[in-house]
C-alpha cells in the first residue's frame, strides 16, 4: 500500500506558472509528471490567458518560459 502511494504522487498533476507567450502575463497550468512516453511535462488541458491566447492540452511545459 505504500508503493501506491508514491505511484499516485508522480500520476498527480503539478501547479506551474508560466509566462504567456503572446502577452507575458502569468498563466497557470497543470503539468503531468508521468504517464506514458511523450507525457511527461505536458499540459493537461487547454488553458486560457487574460488576453485570450490559448495554451493547448498536450504542449510541452518547456514551450513556454516559467514564472521565476
Amino acid at each position: 500500500m505504500l508503493l501506491n502511494g508514491c505511484r499516485e504522487g508522480k500520476l498527480t498533476p503539478r501547479l506551474v506558472e508560466v509566462k504567456c507567450p503572446r502577452c507575458g502575463q502569468s498563466v497557470e497550468v497543470f503539468v503531468r509528471m508521468d504517464g506514458a512516453p511523450g507525457e511527461a511535462g505536458t499540459l493537461v488541458g487547454d488553458e486560457v490567458c487574460s488576453c485570450g491566447h490559448v495554451l493547448p492540452a498536450g504542449s510541452y511545459r518547456t514551450d513556454y518560459q516559467e514564472e521565476d
